[in-house]
């Protein structure tokens, strides 16, 4: 186990309940030979490690008089066979959600499978976050046997896992950033407009929890135009002039223009439920004046 600090490397292994030898990133050329390679740095990290892990490969050959460097490895999804130099290498896995496989390519050079395992998980707190994985979906893609074994590692966890083509990660990852960290900055708009109430802080919180709990419920049962209520699932125009009307008088720009962005998003849901079309038509107008 690797880390820019040693601490945090040992402080990951006693959280991880496993005998690991810690050691700095300075001593990467230290690292044993292992089947799996994981790579958890952060995203724009993920390239230089990549590179180091290649080049310290590279010394270790040439030490041991290893010769020329392995042909490309793996079977790339929708692709075909590769064959490996020697009979293939390990697999090395990265952990970003919005990069491919492909940052990985100067391991991949060398003989090793690549891919990348991102888990579909909220983590702001180790010990509650790493219980939270054994919930999760992952996402993995990346060469055929690296796939194969990061799948093996997900069920090995209790959690269940998906694929997405190699060039769409990024969109991916929007997705998720969508759902989860913009989720938080909608709950603290929605939090400071209740404090401009009179409402304390915690409060606000407080009292929102159980709404968005309930929201939550109903897009578990429900496709989300069914989930959908309140004023656009029910086409209050005037309610919703009075909305636009609070808001703007609020100062709050940015809640501005999240309610009215979120509302052109509610329509069609609302439609799709059978709203009636004459109200949601009048309140697409009020949201664009």
């Amino acid at each position: 186990m690797l880390a820019r600090d040693v601490r945090h490397a040992r402080r990951a292994a006693r959280l991880a309940g496993v005998g690991a030898q810690a050691l700095p990133a300075s001593r990467l050329g230290e690292l044993p030979r292992t089947d799996l390679l994981l790579v958890t740095t952060p995203d724009d990290a993920v390239a230089e490690t990549a590179s180091r892990l290649a080049a310290a490969e590279d010394e270790r050959r040439a030490k041991a008089g290893g010769g020329s460097r392995a042909k490309a490895g793996g079977r790339r999804q929708g692709g075909g066979p590769v064959e490996l130099s020697g009979g293939g290498r390990g697999v090395v896995l990265h952990t970003s959600g919005a990069l491919s496989s492909e940052v990985l390519a100067p391991l991949r050079a060398r003989g090793y499978a690549v891919g990348s395992l991102h888990p579909l998980a909220a983590v702001s707190d180790a010990g509650p976050g790493a219980e939270s994985l054994r919930r999760a979906y992952f996402c993995i893609e990346g060469d055929a046997r690296a796939v194969r074994l990061g799948r093996r590692l997900v069920r090995d966890l209790g959690a269940r896992s998906f694929s997405v083509p190699t060039g769409q990660k990024a969109l991916y990852h929007a997705a998720a950033v969508m759902c989860a960290g913009h989720a938080v900055a909608l709950f603290d708009a929605a939090a400071g407009l209740l404090a401009a109430c009179g409402l304390g802080e915690r409060e606000a919180r407080r009292v929102l929890l159980p709404l968005l709990q309930s929201t939550l419920d109903n897009l578990a049962r429900q496709e989300p135009a069914r989930a959908l209520t309140g004023t656009f699932a029910r086409a209050d125009v005037e309610t919703a002039r009075k909305h636009l009307a609070a808001l703007e008088e609020s100062g709050d720009a940015a809640a501005l223009e999240i309610y009215r962005l979120l509302g052109r998003r509610s329509l069609p849901l609302a439609a799709a439920k059978g709203t009636d079309a004459a109200a949601l038509e009048a309140i697409a107008r009020a949201l664009e004046d």
